[in-house]
């Protein structure tokens, strides 16, 4: 069943577009069900559900922390994680900085926009992004490489005003590529779309679609 769901979510999305499997909450064995019908990115909310998952599956797996992250969890996700999605705020960046230099890493990062009208979601504006970019501390920063944006649309059914998040996140990747990250190829990930709308994410313009109750059920 839940193989098969995974199929049906590969089928339907281009080549161009990662897929990453919404995990948590999940036991491992519904985990290595998607993992032998080939999946391998993993997206997890917690660190310490990740830190689990990871120490009992293959390491040939990509592990994405989709969550809210807090500093002092950092360490524990820094000797592995794959790409960190969540990235709001300057500090979080310096201590993903300082914890992968610890590990000898570079780790990957999207930065976190607040696109929703919801007032709960993290984020950052462009503003502050932009601000983020520009700082000498930044410049200095060796063992963090941001590789593109994010973010969470309303919790909705009005379609439209959900493509209109999205393409307002649209509108700020292409800002920050055109401004800061123009001679960076690694800037290239729009991570948007969950499973009620990440076919509309993906019209939108989302490299990553982080999909998790179509693919294992509901939670």
């Amino acid at each position: 069943m839940i193989s098969e769901n995974l199929r049906n979510i590969q089928a339907s999305i281009p080549s161009h577009v990662t897929l990453v499997a919404v995990s948590k909450t999940k036991p491992v064995v519904a985990l290595m069900e998607v993992y032998n019908a080939g999946q391998r990115v993993f997206g997890e909310n917690k660190v310490q559900e990740m830190c689990e998952k990871y120490d009992v599956m293959p390491k040939d797996i990509q592990w994405h922390l989709i969550g809210h992250l807090q500093t002092n969890k950092v360490k524990y996700l820094a000797p592995f994680v794959a790409l960190i999605h969540s990235v709001d705020s300057f500090k979080l960046l310096q201590e993903i900085n300082k914890q992968a230099l610890k590990n000898n890493r570079v780790i990957d990062c999207l930065l976190q926009f607040h696109i929703a009208q919801e007032e709960t979601k993290f984020g950052l504006s462009e503003n502050e992004a932009s601000e983020l970019v520009l700082s000498n501390e930044f410049k200095l920063m060796k063992n963090v490489r941001i590789v593109g944006v994010m973010g969470m649309a309303s919790f909705t059914e009005d379609n439209e005003s959900v493509r209109n998040e999205f393409q307002s996140l649209k509108k700020i990747f292409t800002n920050l590529k055109n401004k800061f990250f123009s001679k960076e190829d690694c800037f290239k990930e729009i991570s948007m779309g969950m499973s009620g709308d990440y076919l509309l994410a993906i019209e939108e313009g989302s490299t990553m679609v982080r999909v998790g109750s179509s693919i294992f059920g509901a939670r």
